[in-house]
């Protein structure tokens, strides 16, 4: 839509900024004076060397095409993955962590499992903080809270000169035990601020006040690493939007799936680690639920990476555990753990610029190594030399050179098939048509088994599921994923896209605060739990505050439990209320309960520890409407035709290709074919149909043959 296309009354205008390896995605959504809910979207290379200057250019680009003012704006909301490269490529601030004397090492001793028990040269992932600049300072807590050993406040001092001299730009703090009592970590902070005030500063008590030393001195640390990194990218963002004429309040996407300030984000930057696939899942809730499926996977695909998660009853799984920058491969346990509230998902280095090659044993293999946006794919003709997988897409087909990106951003089909051919088709004596297949069979099999693998693990099935694709890539691998793992049914929404930017403005503003009070359900100490519970919701309440400007607010209180002796919680929802001593039998029942779904049965006369609970405060998400039912259309007339090679036969064959936008509700169309729009292109493989629904979605169905 064109400036002149702009409705004349526009209110509730909502900007989304996804920043992505490859492309940064922004979105307008306002509604217009007929109370009709439009939409314009724009897709810009991302800058890596300064992120900021690619989101200004996005936002300035979609309100022009929307034909809108910075001031027209009422609202910002932001992702980022910016905090993860960070880590996973080692580029955070100079970091040191204050810890109890004798604990300095827990970082690299973390809990001294294996991820692969048989591998004697096993490789495991180095602490953000080198040993030298681990310090020890004498005190010591017991597990109650009750100082057993005084903090040695000159120790803390003398420490000073030493992190001044070490250049030293961000520091971490955690105890023994100060998650149960922070008056020594506070002290230490005053110490340390009174000295160097402008030294950034994280408490294990405020980042990750929970048990389990090694998940809690490894979260504040990475909390610590990135957190100048973040601090100076949001201030710059903020000066740039507010000089830009943005008047608007700002927020970031949580990992979690809720927003929250520029100031909370500063603060706990370490939220942030996948606030842009949790965009995703959040965009794919809404549409599972305005069509009524109550199982569906979400499967977002970009130009870095792959996200698939699982969502039930309209939720997506969520999970207090995380693992970034793994030394091995999709294995549980090969990365540094992270203890935040996040939205559960598998995530792999397969995205549109993910790089092909031949292993040592001639086998083709992609990713995780990305071209990015610079230099990005051979195809952009930017000076990339190796294959990426829009390279073999290209070649294949399944893009049309000319109106890639609406027509924006042509591609280069020579320089493609060039490094498809020098560095897969030479060694295993391939034409670039074969390579290019190769290389797409490679990668859709690597996010299907990422999902099969990702069910497995959440002892779920995909019996009876859809798929929800969107990203970049994810309508044009959609369907291919979908035969893979035995999906039927293939839904892509209107804006794919953009999908996770889109997921932006359906998230609530919430926050969610995790503390660990240990009790068992034999000695239930119900005074402590309530006085507990009461100040977290508090906690949460002041934070959702800040940015809720009113709006009427839900709350969430879960137990994370297990049967004593056991090694890993389950998580229990508990009523949002004062708890009785009555409320403990049906505590246990539900725990129970849950128990025996993970692990078929539960263990009768097992008493049931509580090690953590969680309190979540987020306001009130808008009612969705449902997806109304259309009678049959009439289908649309191909715009072109192109020769595509099928990857699961080999065969070159005619598609055509219909405009999305000339399809109307209704109407359908049968594979095999592409449906072009400008940020994505949908396949719709043999033996599938594609239909428009009510709401403007794709939906591909698989025929029996």
């Amino acid at each position: 839509m064109t400036a002149s296309d702009r409705p004349s009354s526009v209110s509730n205008a909502r900007l989304a900024v996804d920043i992505g390896g490859t492309f940064t995605d922004v979105a307008i959504e306002a509604t217009t004076g007929e109370d009709q809910v439009q939409r314009w979207t724009v897709k810009v290379l991302t800058t890596p060397h300064a992120p900021e200057l690619g989101v200004l250019e996005g936002v300035k680009a979609v309100l022009a095409r929307a034909g809108m003012q910075a001031s027209d704006i009422t609202l910002l909301i932001h992702g980022t993955t910016l905090a993860t490269n960070a880590l996973i490529e080692r580029k955070g601030a100079p970091t040191a962590l204050i810890t109890t004397e004798g604990f300095r090492d827990v970082l690299a001793l973390g809990n001294e499992s294996r991820y692969d028990q048989y591998d004697l040269n096993i490789e495991l992932p180095q602490p953000l903080v080198p040993r030298r600049w681990r310090l020890p300072v004498a005190e010591r807590l017991d597990n109650t809270g009750q100082v057993l050993v005084p903090l040695d406040e000159d120790a803390v001092r003398g420490w000073v000169p030493f992190l001044k001299s070490e250049g030293i730009e961000s520091l971490a703090i955690g105890f023994i035990h100060g998650f149960v009592n922070p008056v020594h970590e506070r002290r230490a902070a005053e110490i340390i601020r009174a000295e160097w005030p402008e030294l950034p500063i994280s408490l294990s008590s405020e980042v990750s006040p929970e048990m389990r030393e090694w998940e809690r001195f490894s979260t504040t640390v990475a909390n610590a690493y990135v957190q100048p990194l973040m601090a100076s990218y949001l201030a710059r963002l903020e000066a740039g939007l507010r000089g830009g004429g943005m008047t608007c309040p700002l927020f970031l996407m949580l990992s979690g799936g809720g927003l929250t300030t520029i100031e909370t984000a500063s603060r706990f930057p370490i939220r942030l680690v996948e606030s842009g696939p949790a965009g995703g899942a959040i965009f794919s809730a809404h549409v599972a639920k305005q069509r009524g499926w109550s199982k569906v996977l979400s499967f977002d695909m970009g130009g870095t990476t792959a996200k698939v998660c699982l969502i039930d009853d309209f939720a997506p799984q969520a999970s207090r555990t995380f693992e970034v920058a793994r030394v091995g491969r999709f294995r549980k346990g090969s990365g540094l753990p992270l203890r935040i509230p996040v939205i559960e998902m598998v995530e792999i280095g397969a995205g549109g610029g993910s790089l092909a090659h031949l292993d040592s044993m001639g086998r083709i293999q992609v990713g995780p190594e990305s071209a990015g946006a610079d230099p990005g794919p051979a195809c952009y003709g930017r000076g990339g030399t190796k294959p990426a997988v829009t390279d073999a897409n290209l070649t294949l087909g399944r893009y049309d050179a000319a109106a890639f990106a609406g027509g924006n951003f042509p591609l280069k089909t020579a320089p493609a098939e060039a490094a498809l051919v020098e560095h897969v088709g030479k060694g295993l004596g391939l034409e670039a048509g074969m390579a290019a297949l190769g290389v797409v069979e490679m990668v859709d099999e690597n996010m299907a088994n990422a999902a099969r693998v990702h069910a497995i693990e959440s002892a779920k099935s995909y019996e009876g599921r859809a798929i929800i694709a969107f990203g970049g890539g994810g309508p044009v691998h959609g369907y291919r994923v979908a035969e893979k793992i035995g999906v039927k049914k293939l839904l892509v929404p209107s804006g794919a896209g953009v999908g996770s930017a889109i997921g932006f403005l359906r998230a609530p503003v919430g926050y969610e605060v995790v503390k660990s009070l240990y009790t068992r359900f034999a000695s239930f100490d119900v005074a402590s739990v309530n006085t507990l519970l009461a100040a977290m919701s508090a906690e949460a309440m002041t934070v959702v505050a800040e940015g809720s400007f009113g709006a009427p607010t839900v709350e969430h209180r879960i137990g994370y439990m297990r049967y004593v002796g056991q090694g890993h919680e389950i998580a229990v929802a508990l009523p949002v209320r004062p708890l009785l001593e009555a409320d403990i039998a049906e505590i246990r029942a539900a725990y129970d309960a849950e128990y025996t779904r993970f692990y078929d049965r539960p263990v009768p006369g097992s008493d049931v520890e509580v090690l953590s609970f969680a309190v979540t405060v987020a306001t009130v998400v808008d009612a969705v409407q449902a997806a109304a039912e259309v009678a049959n259309a009439a289908p649309p007339q191909p715009i072109r035709a192109q020769q595509v090679r099928d990857t699961a036969t080999g065969v070159v064959a005619t598609w055509q290709v219909y405009d999305r936008t000339q399809m109307a509700p209704g109407a359908e169309v049968p594979g095999p074919c592409i449906i072009a729009e400008d940020e994505t292109s949908t396949l719709v493989g043999p033996g599938w149909t594609c239909r428009m629904d009510g709401l403007g979605y794709l939906e591909l169905t698989r025929g029996e043959s």
